[in-house]
């Protein structure tokens, strides 16, 4: 395993070898851990991975056993060039910086770390540069054989699927751990309305309609009006089960059903980037996407704009260049 110590990226103090000790702390006094405790759920997984990252980087095959109160200033910038070196994505890399100003918080609240050493850790600069938005668009062919898929299925997991597929496609572009969260109450059947849990806790009203809107009157002529989680698992015999599915088993069934659609496979965030995108092309406000679509900045909803692409595209097309085959 790679350690911080043979990366020869930064000049490290003299407490180096210490990180390389297990610590000892109880959970309750482990700053990383209480910094994720202190996250919302659907936030905590991509923070936790960012941070295990870092741990196997200073030479820890557990989050836990790094003792995360010893890092410095000079620490944090090795870490932040060797991610840039393994090739992280700008945005993976300062999520990291992020977790580990938040994790540098939680030992200065402990009082594992001085003010001073607090400072010197936020000051680390962040990582400039943009890459293209993950996934891939889904093209309205392939959501007809991913639907198609589901219909096949004689069963109510080919009801259910087919209205997760339409909410995450067409109903704010959701998130699977949006999804998930969903309860029956949530849903006003009368006018469409859904309320959604996005991260950070943060409440948004979006609206079904249309096919989507079918798809999940359906899925509830199947469930019921029964309080409780708005899609359940199901098991092998038909039965629902009456608890909440997990994140894993949204995108386990987006696999399930590109495969027997026989199409490329698709991921939640294919979707979510689809919902951006296709509502952009149709000519949608791009701050009642951002809205829709639980965007923070509409920065971030301008990245899946791609009449833009289009226009570089035809403009590509204006040039001639006089080749001719072979054979």
């Amino acid at each position: 395993m790679q350690t911080l110590e043979n990366t020869e990226l930064a000049i490290l103090p003299s407490n180096s070898a210490e990180l390389l000790v297990p610590a000892q702390f109880p959970p309750d006094r482990n700053p990383a851990l209480v910094y994720l405790a202190a996250l919302a759920p659907s936030g905590r997984r991509a923070v936790e991975g960012r941070l295990k990252l870092i741990a196997n980087l200073l030479g820890h095959e557990r989050l836990d056993a790094l003792p995360w109160h010893l890092l410095r200033y000079q620490h944090v910038a090795a870490i932040r060039a060797k991610l840039v070196e393994i090739g992280q994505a700008p945005a993976t890399v300062n999520l990291a910086l992020s977790a580990l100003r938040g994790v540098a918080k939680a030992a200065f609240n402990l009082e594992l770390i001085t003010a001073e050493e607090y400072q010197r850790l936020r000051n680390v600069p962040t990582v400039k540069g943009e890459r293209l938005p993950a996934g891939r668009h889904v093209g309205p062919g392939e959501l007809v054989a991913l639907l198609d898929a589901c219909a096949r299925d004689a069963g109510p997991a080919g009801v259910r699927d087919a209205a997760i597929i339409g909410l995450m496609y067409a109903a704010g572009g959701m998130r699977r751990s949006e999804i998930v969260g969903l309860d029956r109450g949530d849903y006003d059947a009368s006018t469409g309305e859904l309320r959604v849990r996005g991260k950070g806790s943060k409440e948004r009203l979006v609206y079904v309609d249309n096919g989507a809107r079918d798809a999940l009157e359906d899925w509830l002529l199947v469930r019921g009006d029964e309080p409780g989680p708005l899609m359940v698992p199901i098991n092998k015999g038909g039965a629902l089960q009456w608890r909440r599915m997990t994140d894993q088993a949204v995108y386990g069934i987006l696999r399930k059903r590109a495969g027997q659609a026989v199409v490329e496979q698709v991921s939640p965030h294919d979707l979510r980037r689809s919902f951006v995108s296709d509502l952009l092309d149709a000519g949608a406000d791009i701050s009642t996407v951002a809205k829709l679509a639980g965007h923070a900045n509409v920065q971030t909803t301008a990245r899946y704009d791609r009449r833009g692409e289009e226009a570089k595209r035809k403009a590509a097309a204006l040039l001639h260049v006089p080749y001719r085959r072979k054979g």
